[in-house]
């Protein structure tokens, strides 16, 4: 079976690479799923997105991205984020305190988008916003 080759980036670290049999992410054009063979694209991801890596083990890695971009080229797929977590990195506790002093900030550019990062992360940790 054919694989991909998947790169996840942030600005600090690299969060995951190696093999795998999709990808699955959130741009602002829409959710996208990369298999093997995918044309080749760019885009953009979603703000408060979560990108899902199935691996060729049959997991699923699950992570909040936070700004960032997804390439889809013949050599595999980068995902270029400004920060991500993986799910099992993430502090539900923490994500739902930040979500509720995000809400209160009301309309505040910079609480609506502490908001979407608190949500996303609560995404991925598989947790209800």
């Amino acid at each position: 079976m054919a694989t991909l080759q998947v790169e996840l980036v942030a600005v600090e670290r690299i969060i995951w690479s190696g093999e795998a049999n999709m990808v699955i992410a959130r741009t602002t054009e829409g959710e996208i799923g990369v298999l093997p063979s995918h044309a080749p694209l760019l885009g953009e991801l979603a703000p408060g997105g979560v990108v899902t890596i199935r691996t060729t083990e049959g997991e699923d890695l699950v992570v909040a991205a936070h700004g960032g971009f997804l390439s889809v080229t013949p050599r595999g797929v980068s995902i270029l984020a400004e920060t991500a977590e993986i799910s099992s990195e993430i502090d539900v506790e923490r994500a739902r305190e930040a979500l509720r002093r995000a809400e209160e900030g009301g309309d505040d550019p910079d609480a609506l988008a502490a908001a979407r990062r608190a949500q996303s992360r609560l995404r991925a940790a598989g947790q209800a916003d």
